[in-house]
């Protein structure tokens, strides 16, 4: 069996023939899982549904130039919290912490809905992501409590079909708000969704949790730490090629920032009483090889997912909502395939066959996609998005499930938001790299598409709107739209390999069977080291 990372707590596990074993005393599994669904739609909706927004919003603020910290920021900001949050709800209980991060990320709804400048949006994209790191974590955390490993596959699939539905929907409801309401109320429409979740977590995620006497000594020091060593790299990957030479004293000194922090972390969690993120969970095979393959995972995803919605406005000149409509492929088929392989693996409680396969076809999704053009027939566009999403749709929620399956109940909390963290590292650093490459690429091939002057009607390629595009006469229409095209899609045929490469990594996971019961714990949270 697996061995357990020291100073996580007493485990409690009851005998396979107890009839309270398989769930929790006191708990409607049903009702919890809505809870923890609405929460999961909250944050991972709003990763996306400025997707299609995002020509439209850049234009109207002016800032073109800033486009990648619209999605980097919240993506960035989420994977800062996720380790605080999965050791905060191992020590608090996880209610308390998932309704702290539903109020953080209301508020910054609330500010992105008032902004009327890019830099305040991008501030309420942070606010957001803050909370929302909390929500995508925990939501998964919490079935971990009530569930038992072996039934655990479809309920995890279930959690990746809302995921999948709410990556997509959100670029189809952001195009509709920019087109009616306005893209404002894409931020407006998250209040009755919190409020809503805020009600069914208060009401029915009601998870036993016992605590020692002893109050908990967090691990401030680490969590400044890893906040600090996140933010330096995004920064480089942001920056470097773009703002900033690579081999500027900016850059080189990011990079060494970030090395010396992340140096600095690992010293910090070796000595500290309860570590945001326990060194020991690195002694488990199993999770070092799906961080490493979720990272290539969030890269793939994040990277393409961000950038695809503006690439067909502009490429294929259809409107918010329609691009969003294109999106459903990949929605319909990471549907189909996680709930699927979900169920598949709590009827058989074979998993690792899964993400293997799944990121495989991950690397065939991007690489079918980096060959198109604007002049490519439609079906090449949605073929190429559900090969993608099949990929994604098989690999991403297992790789979670075995994570959990390895450790105790103890620490799966801080288990699951450590692997997540590492792959919202992967998502943010392939998100701020292809914006950052896309966004100079695309400066670049705009300047010479215009030849230096401003396009018909006003403004300049930092305020191009599809609208805009579309109102061009053609040649100068075409120039931008090939601009577009040839700015974005090689970047897609250069990830394709990280696919290949996760599918290697997670070839070497070993197959434990899954756990039939689910763990109980008692967490010392206040002892003594």
């Amino acid at each position: 069996m697996s061995s357990t990372p020291p100073d996580d707590g007493v485990l409690l596990e009851e005998a396979p023939g107890d009839p309270g074993a398989d769930s929790t005393p006191h708990v409607n599994v049903a009702a919890v899982f809505i809870g923890l669904m609405a929460t999961m739609l909250l944050a991972s909706l709003n990763q996306t549904i400025l997707a299609t927004a995002l020509p439209t919003i850049v234009g109207e603020l002016h800032g073109v130039d800033q486009m990648t910290w619209v999605i980097t920021g919240f993506i960035l900001a989420s994977t800062v919290v996720m380790p605080m949050y999965g050791r905060l709800s191992d020590l608090f209980g996880r209610r308390p912490v998932i309704l702290t991060a539903i109020g953080l990320f209301m508020v910054g709804s609330v500010v992105g809905a008032l902004a009327n400048s890019i830099e305040i949006l991008i501030v309420s994209r942070v606010i957001q992501g803050l909370g929302g790191g909390g929500l995508m974590i925990l939501s998964q955390a919490a079935i971990a409590d009530v569930v038992p490993a072996r039934q655990r596959g479809k309920y995890m699939g279930a959690m990746g079909a809302v995921f999948a539905v709410s990556s997509v929907a959100g670029p189809l409801l952001g195009g509709w708000f920019t087109e009616g309401p306005g893209w404002r109320w894409a931020m407006w429409f998250n209040i009755p969704i919190g409020v809503l979740a805020i009600v069914l977590v208060s009401i029915f995620l009601n998870i036993p949790h016992v605590k020692s006497k002893n109050m908990p000594k967090l691990d401030y020091l680490g969590m400044a730490l890893v906040a600090g060593a996140t933010t330096t790299l995004v920064l480089v990957c942001t920056w470097g090629g773009t703002r900033y030479d690579w081999t500027s004293p900016t850059i080189i000194g990011l990079i060494i920032a970030t090395i010396v922090l992340a140096v600095a972390f690992v010293r910090a969690e070796s000595r500290a009483e309860s570590p945001v993120i326990p060194l020991g969970l690195f002694s488990e095979r199993n999770f070092v090889l799906c961080v490493l393959a979720a990272i290539c995972v969030g890269m793939v995803m994040f990277g393409s997912l961000g950038y695809m919605p503006t690439y067909i406005q502009m490429v294929t000149g259809v409107s918010a909502t329609m691009a969003g409509l294109l999106m459903t492929p990949m929605m319909g088929s990471m549907l189909i395939f996680s709930i699927g392989s979900g169920i598949i693996v709590s009827r058989t409680g074979r998993y690792k066959f899964f993400p293997v396969v799944g990121t495989v076809i991950m690397a065939l999704g991007m690489f079918l996609l980096s060959n198109l053009h604007p002049e490519s027939p439609r079906w090449e566009l949605l073929g190429g998005l559900a090969v993608l999403g099949m990929g994604v749709g098989l690999s991403m929620q297992i790789l979670t499930l075995v994570v959990q399956n390895t450790f105790p109940g103890a620490i799966v909390g801080t288990a699951t938001a450590s692997v997540n963290y590492f792959r919202q590292v992967g998502a943010t650093v392939g998100s701020a790299l292809v914006g950052a490459v896309f966004a100079s690429r695309l400066t670049s091939l705009l300047a010479d598409a215009m030849g230096g002057q401003a396009p018909a009607g006003g403004g300049d390629s930092h305020s191009l709107t599809p609208e805009m595009v579309n109102g061009l006469p053609a040649g100068a229409r075409e120039a931008i739209v090939t601009a577009y095209n040839d700015a974005l899609l090689p970047i897609f045929l250069w990830m394709a390999p990280l696919g290949i490469i996760a599918a290697i990594i997670m070839s070497f996971v070993k197959e434990h069977a899954l756990k039939e019961t689910v763990e109980k714990t008692v967490e010392p949270v206040g002892a003594d080291a």
